[in-house]
């Protein structure tokens, strides 16, 4: 058995621990808004966050994260609303297809947790490892910059600030 944290709330697994974490989420719990991509950790659709830290769910065995902290797409909007990377991405109208906006969300996310301020640079270098096939990738840093320039709030689903 293979107990780890999703989203915050406690999960138990009876699966085969080379199961990819990816499955086990989508499969298991539905949270289907991680994505299966490549299949080999190059796109960065199935992002999420291990302890806090963006890692490649699609490579990552279930056993490897027994007794660990999961956050997925769906775990990092609150009740206060959505989370305002979220709304940058809605405001900046990111997504075109939108299959890799999760990863890409989830990565950008887990710079500004670290990095309230990254630079061009930075923001290239945490972004790298995810693909936008739609080549959204000005509007990705556009978005990132609105946040990091100091939008902090989290927004209802009309798109109004919610202050809790």
């Amino acid at each position: 058995m293979i107990t780890v944290t999703v989203n915050g709330r406690s999960q138990h697994f009876d699966v085969a621990p080379d199961t990819p974490l990816l499955w086990v989420l989508r499969e298991n719990l539905a949270l289907t808004g991680t994505k299966f991509g490549c299949g080999a950790g190059q796109c960065g659709a199935c992002t999420v966050h291990l302890n806090g830290v963006p890692i490649r769910s699609c490579m990552t065995p279930i056993q490897v994260v027994d007794q660990m902290q999961i956050t997925t797409i769906e775990g990092i909007s609150n009740d206060q609303g959505l989370h305002p990377v979220q709304q940058a991405w809605i405001d900046h109208q990111v997504p075109q297809c939108g299959y890799c906006q999760s990863g890409q969300i989830m990565s950008a996310v887990a710079l500004l947790d670290k990095n309230n301020h990254p630079s061009d640079e930075e923001i290239d270098r945490a972004m790298a490892g995810n693909i936008c096939r739609c080549g959204m990738y000005g509007r990705i840093k556009a978005a990132i910059k609105r946040v990091s320039d100091g939008d902090q709030k989290f927004y209802d689903a009309s798109g109004e600030v919610n202050n809790g």
